[in-house]
C-alpha cells in the first residue's frame, strides 16, 4: 500500500504543499520582522523628536529664569504609548524637583557624540531588552548636547506581532494542507486509475494474452498518450506472434518441401532405383535445384537480420540499370510463357548510377516474383526503366487482384503474407534494401486493378 502510486502520489503532493507553505511561512516571518522592525523604529523616532523639541524648549526656558517649568509628565506619556522614557546628561532644571524622568547613568549610552542614534540595551533594573532610539539635547542650535532622551520599547513588541502572525500562518497551512489532501486524492485517483488498467493489462500482455481492452482516458494528456501507445503496442505485439507463428508454419513448409524430394531421390540413388544414367542425373539436377531454393531460404532469413540488425554490407559501383533490368527481366521469361502471362519490358532511359548491383538486381527480382505471384494465367506483368531529376525507377506493374489500402503498410513487414503462403520475406527484403541504399519503394495499387510496386535510387548512393 505504502509503495503503491495511489499513496506516493498524494504524499508527495502533500510534502511539497507543506515543503512550499513552510517556506512561504518563513519568508513571510521574516519579511514581517524586517518590516515590524523599520515601523517601530519609525514610531520611536517619531516619539523622540515629538519629546525631544518640547524638553529642549521647556529647558531653555527653565535655563534663562533659573525655575522649574516642565509642564509634560513622562509616566502618563509612557502608558499612552507603552513607550519607556530614559534621560541622560546634565541637570537642566537648576534648583527644581524631580522631572519625572527616568535617569540613566551617564556612560550607560553615548549621548555626548550629538548624534540621533538606534540600539539594543538592557536599562539599570530592568529584566527585558529593549530597541530604543536615543535624541540629543540642546540649548541652542549647534551647541554641543547637555544631555539626550532616550524612548524605548521591549523587543517583546516584535514577538506578539510574529507570534500573531504565526498563528494565522499556521491555521492557513493547515486549511491548505486539508485542500491538498482532498484535491490530491481526488487526482490521484483519476491519475492512477488508468495506470492501474495499464498495469494490469501490461499483466495479460506478459502472459502472452495481446487481445486486452485497454480503457480510453478521457482529457488525453499524457496518460490518454500513453495508453494509446500502449493499445498500439499491443496490437502490433498479436500482430508480431501472427506473423511468427505464420513465418514458422511456412518455413516449415518452404524447408520440409525441398527436403522431402531431396531425401526422396537420395533414397533412390543410394538403394539403386535410379540405375539409369538419365535418372540418375535428372535426380541429382533435382537435389541441386532443391538445394539451391533451401540455400535461397537461408540466406533470405540472414539478410533480413543483418538489415535490421544494420550490419549490412553494401557495395558501390557504376551499374547500367538497362543492362540489369535485362538480367531480371530474363529471369522470368520461362514463367511467362509457361503461364501464358503477357509479360513485357519499357526502357525508357539508360542510365549508369553509382550503388550495390548486386542488390538492385535481388530488390528488383523481389518485385518481379511478388508481381508473378499474383498475376493470374494468361494475365499481364510489365517491366519499366526511367530516370529524371537525378533519380532513377523501376516500376513493375501487374493486373493481379491489388492491395487493399489497410494491407499497403503491412506488406512489407517481414513473415507476413496476404493468403498465408509463402515466407513473406520478399518485399520485406526489398523494402529495406532500398532504404539501405538511400531509396524508397511506392506502392500504387487499386483493388481488383492491379498493383504497381516503383522502386526509386538516387544516381548516387550516399555514404
Amino acid at each position: 500500500m505504502l509503495g503503491s502510486l495511489r499513496f506516493r502520489l498524494p504524499a508527495l503532493f502533500l510534502v511539497g504543499i507543506v515543503v512550499s507553505g513552510v517556506i512561504a511561512a518563513a519568508i513571510a516571518l521574516a519579511l514581517f520582522q524586517s518590516y515590524a522592525h523599520k515601523q517601530l523604529l519609525v514610531k520611536l523616532r517619531r516619539e523622540a523628536n515629538g519629546l525631544t523639541e518640547l524638553y529642549q524648549k521647556q529647558a531653555i526656558a527653565a535655563n534663562d529664569t533659573g525655575k522649574h517649568t516642565l509642564r509634560f509628565a513622562p509616566p502618563q506619556l509612557e502608558r499612552a504609548t507603552g513607550d519607556k522614557i530614559f534621560y541622560v546628561g546634565a541637570d537642566a532644571f537648576p534648583g527644581s524637583g524631580p522631572t519625572g524622568l527616568r535617569q540613566l547613568p551617564q556612560d550607560a549610552v553615548d549621548w555626548r557624540s550629538g548624534k540621533t542614534r538606534t540600539f539594543e540595551f538592557r536599562p539599570p533594573g530592568f529584566k527585558r531588552t529593549y530597541l530604543a532610539v536615543l535624541q540629543p539635547l540642546r540649548l541652542a542650535p549647534g551647541s554641543a548636547p547637555f544631555g539626550a532622551l532616550v524612548v524605548a520599547t521591549p523587543k517583546t513588541e516584535i514577538a506578539s506581532g510574529l507570534r500573531r502572525l504565526l498563528e494565522r500562518l499556521g491555521l492557513a497551512l493547515i486549511g491548505g494542507i486539508l485542500a491538498a489532501a482532498v484535491l490530491g486524492w481526488y487526482l490521484s485517483r483519476r491519475i492512477t486509475r488508468p495506470v492501474l488498467a495499464l498495469s494490469a493489462a501490461t499483466d495479460e500482455i506478459s502472459r502472452g494474452h495481446y487481445d486486452v481492452d485497454v480503457p480510453e482516458v478521457r482529457g488525453g494528456g499524457e496518460i490518454g498518450h500513453l495508453a494509446q501507445r500502449f493499445r498500439e503496442m499491443a496490437a502490433r505485439l498479436g500482430d508480431a506472434e501472427q506473423q511468427e507463428r505464420n513465418f514458422l508454419m511456412s518455413v516449415s513448409h518452404e524447408l520440409r518441401t525441398p527436403l522431402t524430394a531431396i531425401r526422396g531421390h537420395v533414397d533412390a540413388l543410394r538403394e539403386g532405383i535410379a540405375a539409369d544414367p538419365a535418372v540418375r542425373a535428372a535426380s541429382l539436377d533435382m537435389i541441386a535445384s532443391e538445394t539451391t531454393r533451401l540455400e535461397r531460404l537461408v540466406g533470405d532469413v540472414l539478410d533480413l537480420a543483418k538489415l535490421e540488425a544494420h550490419r549490412f554490407t553494401l557495395l558501390s559501383e557504376e551499374v547500367d540499370m538497362t543492362r540489369l533490368c535485362e538480367q531480371a527481366y530474363a529471369a522470368f521469361g520461362e514463367e511467362a510463357r509457361r503461364r501464358d502471362i503477357d509479360y513485357e519490358k519499357r526502357f525508357d532511359a539508360s542510365p549508369t548510377i553509382v550503388t550495390d548491383g548486386d542488390r538492385v538486381l535481388q530488390i528488383i527480382s523481389n518485385l518481379l516474383s511478388n508481381a508473378f505471384r499474383w498475376t493470374p494465367n494468361g494475365g499481364k506483368v510489365e517491366l519499366e526503366l526511367g530516370a529524371s531529376n537525378g533519380r532513377v525507377s523501376v516500376a513493375v506493374d501487374d493486373n493481379g487482384p491489388g492491395v487493399p489500402a489497410a494491407e499497403r503498410e503491412r506488406i512489407f513487414r517481414p513473415f507476413w503474407s496476404r493468403d498465408d503462403s509463402g515466407t513473406g520475406l520478399g518485399l520485406a527484403i526489398a523494402h529495406e534494401l532500398a532504404a539501405a541504399l538511400g531509396g524508397r519503394i511506392e506502392l500504387e495499387s487499386e483493388p481488383g486493378e492491379g498493383s504497381r510496386f516503383e522502386l526509386v535510387l538516387p544516381a548516387a548512393r550516399r555514404e
